[in-house]
C-alpha cells in the first residue's frame, strides 16, 4: 500500500513540476524547460500565466538586471511581489543555471514588445 501512494505522490509531482510548453504562448527552448523542470521552478511559475507565483512575462516586466534575478532566487523578496505567496530560497540552484534562467527571463520583455 505504501509502495502505491508514494507512486500516485511521485506521479503527481511529475505532473505538477512538468512545465506545459505545448499550452505556452511563447516557445520555451528545451534547455530552460529542463532547467525549470530540474529545479521546480514549473511547479509555481509559468512563461506567460500566473499559477502559485508570477509569470516570467510579468517577472521580465519588473526591469530587473540578470544579477538581481539571480539574487531574487536565492533570497526571494515576497514585498515585491504583493498578493503572491511567498517564494522559498532556491538555494540549490547553480549559479551558472540561474543565470542562463534569468537572461531567457528577460529576454521574454523583447519578444513581448515585438
Amino acid at each position: 500500500m505504501k509502495k502505491k501512494i508514494g507512486m500516485f505522490f511521485g506521479a503527481a509531482f511529475a505532473l505538477v513540476t512538468s512545465i506545459d510548453t505545448a499550452n505556452a504562448q511563447v516557445k520555451v527552448p528545451e534547455n530552460i524547460t529542463a532547467l525549470m523542470n530540474k529545479y521546480t521552478c514549473s511547479a509555481c511559475h509559468r512563461v506567460d500565466a500566473r499559477l502559485v507565483g508570477p509569470a516570467y512575462t510579468d517577472v521580465s516586466k519588473k526591469k530587473y538586471t540578470d544579477a538581481k534575478i539571480v539574487e531574487l532566487i536565492y533570497k526571494p523578496v515576497p514585498e515585491n511581489w504583493p498578493g503572491y505567496p511567498p517564494m522559498a530560497p532556491m538555494t540549490q540552484v547553480p549559479k551558472e543555471d540561474a543565470l542562463v534562467l534569468a537572461k531567457y527571463i528577460n529576454s521574454l520583455d523583447a519578444k513581448a514588445k515585438k
